[in-house]
């Protein structure tokens, strides 16, 4: 009988799908694996606005984790949009928990999401230390956006190089591997800087996409990266795979018009 690896993601519920973990599952059904989720707040938006966030008791939230792994052999994991310090406490001690159960361990890739794509905040201020404090010490690999290596690091990246730096300081001081995204420079190229805790660099390098004004794009990455662990591929070559895959869902965006309004969204399937 057939199966397929299994992927967990612990992430929020994205009313218009773009986004958290309907993108999530759709990323890892796209990439061969099958999608599970924990989910931790309820978002209503749509491209461009966040209108409410509604967080889920922690307790339920731990409880959907050690469900899963009672049930499945948990791959891989991506957090997401974890919003608060309690949620992200809770996480942390659920999978430490679940971990020191499990007979081959999950990798973790971790989002850390902050802001949305329309500007409104997904975390509370206070959160981002325990991100430092819980969650990056038991991660394969953090994927932040470049708004959010300013919220860790203290700088504002306007160029490659300064990413590169970024990358390497958070490597170094966290001793796992950075993404460094690169899209918000809004360059004719697209470059992601993959920085391991030896110090060494990988480039990703795609054509920028102009005029798609759509959201999902930080979720879809990681849960690719997740997807390519699971099915075995190594770290370089998962981030190599997931790159290729979220161009290709924001070349062929799909496109609606509704009452004067024109919202976008990722092709997930469009491979």
């Amino acid at each position: 009988m057939p199966t397929l690896p299994v992927v967990l993601t612990i992430a929020g519920s994205d009313n218009s799908a773009g986004a958290g973990a309907q993108a999530d599952l759709k990323t890892i059904s796209a990439l061969g694996g099958y999608g599970v989720t924990a989910i931790t707040c309820v978002v209503a938006e749509v491209p461009g606005k966040v209108s409410a966030v509604h967080p889920i008791p922690p307790a339920i939230v731990a409880e959907q984790i050690r469900l899963l792994f009672g049930a499945f052999p948990i791959a891989a994991i991506k957090t997401g949009m974890l919003y608060s310090t309690e949620i992200i406490g809770t996480v942390t001690d659920t999978l430490a928990e679940c971990f020191a159960a499990a007979t081959v361990m999950p990798h973790l890739i971790v989002d850390p999401v902050m802001v949305a794509t329309s500007g409104d905040p997904l975390l509370l201020p206070d959160a981002v230390a325990r991100y430092r404090e819980l969650l990056f010490p038991i991660a394969t690999c953090i994927t932040p956006n470049l708004d959010e290596v300013r919220t860790l690091t203290g700088r504002t990246i306007t160029s490659i190089a300064e990413m590169r730096d970024a990358g390497l300081e958070l490597a170094a001081r966290h001793g796992t591997a950075f993404l460094i995204k690169g899209g918000h420079l809004r360059e004719s190229v697209a470059t992601d800087l993959l920085v391991l805790p030896d110090g060494s660099v990988h480039t990703y390098e795609a054509p920028f996409v102009p005029g798609v004004n759509t959201h999902g794009t930080g979720c879809t990455t990681s849960a690719a990266i997740a997807a390519g662990l699971a099915r075995g591929l190594d770290l370089p070559a998962a981030v190599s795979e997931a790159k290729k895959f979220v161009t290709a869902a924001i070349t062929n965006f799909l496109r609606w018009e509704n009452d004067g309004r024109t919202t976008d969204a990722l092709h997930h399937f469009s491979a």
